[in-house]
């Protein structure tokens, strides 16, 4: 068995079914032993490196398991880095295979030699440079280890393509235990310190819940939400962490931060206790930080040590994994009377008004987005790109018990696209729909390749303005007006492009067709584009 072989063969062990890539020279050997396994790992071959990183990610997010993808060389390989820079920000389990001149090669600057490890080193949990090819039994065990525990994220395997051909010394054999040095994820929480957290829960009058991408990523969404309803204590969600609970629940009081509902600032700020989880609450969430620490208690509870107080000094830290937190918090003496504050909170949302003026000379984004949520299937799986498009999504999708995934951490335009196609392999039976603004849909476009010769059932909404708007927006804010370097114009023809790809075009210009558009859209057993026209003067806050 060479190299290749026993990469393809630790993949099996790790249950591994779809892959995202590119071939190239330095990786050539493990796609020949790719081929002679392609009946047990399907190889998706995306149009652009970034793209099969976000591929994995989607993918990822929704089986639950790290995806996988790989690149050549050089320019292969640092095409990927603004996805693993997206999946590291995000906490996104994946691993990265990366070909790499031969080791005899390395340091001397031959063609398509780039330093991945140096390189990557800020942007990945871990990274690996194979130099014996008998570690790769080992390195892949821990690489999935790494990337699936603690803090979850993206691992780095940069493989030289001689190493790839050497034959293994001795039957491989797949480790079954992992035992790195240094490197002991704590998941149950310290005794001492459930038992203050507890004793703070008791002692709150107005206590409120914070969630964040972490929850989701640990799939801690039932403990936390039946925590939440057995004690009857209000959520409030990051960006990341929408889908926690159904937007209609009557504990749910929204998304917190710059782009959130202004009740959700209100509970956060006249809460005494503000319990974080699985969030890092960075400064899209709290814009000033100090201030709360001055007035609320806060408790911060994260798989990662190194989130506790990175943006909010806690009055209690606590570090263990979110769903064995919750599931013994269920359990514990907890008598808290939150009526009072429940109704505070209600007053809260029913005074709020929201001042924003939308044109409805073409389509209302709000009632966009509203329309098409409600239009999905209870599971269906919304994702949501960067820019406007992705704070109108943020603030007007009505969460039922589907999926809500976008890139909040490095906030990468021209995620949508490839995120959804990783999506569609995780889940091929439900509906997922991409909604993205005509800038960032160009950032990844060349996806639609991937999607026809695919045959994916994908169905893609371009709320188009013609300009990089969120761009637009602030150079309208803070520079009067002085709109330069982000038109688009009326291009890329919509229609033809559709067509080129042998996709279903839809497109709608007002509210009043906006209904009917959507649910031929929506019915349509092919592939599937959908222009949605809004005003360009539209804002998001």
């Amino acid at each position: 068995m060479n190299g290749a072989e026993a990469m393809v063969r630790c993949l099996l062990e790790e249950g591994v079914t779809t892959i995202f890539g590119i071939p190239g020279v330095a990786i050539a050997p493990f796609y020949e032993a790719l081929y002679q396994n392609q009946d047990k790992i399907r190889h998706v071959l995306v149009r652009q490196e970034q793209a099969a990183g976000h591929a994995a990610s989607g993918f990822a997010r929704i089986s639950g398991r790290p995806g996988v993808c790989v690149t050549s060389s050089g320019p292969g390989a640092t095409n990927l880095i603004t996805a693993l820079a997206t999946a590291y920000a995000d906490s996104i389990p994946m691993v990265a295979i990366t070909g790499q001149v031969a080791s005899t090669l390395l340091g001397r600057d031959v063609f398509q030699e780039a330093d991945m490890r140096g390189a990557t080193e800020s942007f990945v949990k871990y990274s690996y440079l194979v130099k014996n090819v008998n570690d790769i039994p080992r390195i892949f065990r821990e690489a999935f280890y790494i990337a699936d525990t603690g803090r979850k994220g993206p691992v780095l395997i940069d493989i030289p393509c001689d190493i790839q051909k050497m034959s293994l010394k001795r039957d491989l054999v797949y480790p079954d235990e992992v035992d790195i040095r240094g490197y002991k994820p704590n998941t149950k929480g310290n005794r001492q310190q459930m038992e203050k957290v507890i004793a703070a829960i008791n002692k709150a009058e107005k206590p409120l819940i914070c969630v964040g991408g972490g929850v989701l990523l640990g799939q801690a969404q039932a403990e936390v939400r039946g925590f939440c309803e057995k004690f009857r204590i209000p959520l409030v969600s990051t960006m990341m962490g929408i889908g926690v609970m159904p937007k209609k629940h009557p504990l749910n009081f929204g998304m917190l931060g710059n782009n959130g509902k202004p009740y959700a600032n209100t509970a956060v700020s006249n809460s005494d206790l503000l319990i974080i989880v699985g969030a890092r609450v960075a400064d899209r969430a709290v814009p000033k930080p100090d201030e709360l620490e001055r007035k609320v208690s806060i408790i911060h509870i994260d798989i990662d040590s190194a989130e506790i107080g990175k943006n909010l000094g806690p009055t209690l830290p606590l570090v263990g994994d979110a769903k064995e937190i919750f599931a013994n918090l269920q359990n514990a003496d907890i008598r808290v009377d939150t009526s009072a504050w429940l109704a505070e909170l209600e007053e809260f949302k029913k005074n709020t008004v929201d001042h924003r003026v939308f044109s409805d000379r073409l389509v209302n984004p709000k009632y966009f987005v509203r329309t098409l949520s409600e239009k999905m299937d209870e599971d269906g799986i919304y994702v949501a790109d960067v820019g406007q498009n992705q704070l109108w999504s943020a603030d007007n999708y009505v969460m039922k018990e589907g999926r809500f995934l976008t890139t909040g951490g490095m906030g990468t335009m021209g995620y949508s696209i490839p995120a959804s196609i990783g999506a569609r392999f995780a889940a091929p039976e439900r509906q997922i729909v991409t909604v993205c603004g005509d800038g960032a849909f160009q950032m990844s476009m060349y996806e639609l390749g991937t999607i026809a010769v695919c045959r994916l059932m994908m169905k893609i909404i371009v709320v188009k303005n013609r300009y990089l708007g969120l761009v637009r927006e602030h150079q309208e804010k803070v520079y009067d007006g002085h709109y330069f370097g982000t038109q688009l114009e009326d291009y890329p023809k919509y229609r033809e492009l559709a067509a080129a790809y042998d996709m279903s075009f839809f497109e709608a210009w007002n509210n009043e067709e906006l209904p009917e558009a959507l649910d031929a859209f929506l019915a349509s057993d092919h592939a599937s584009l959908m222009v949605v026209n809004v005003d360009s003067a539209n804002n998001t806050k």
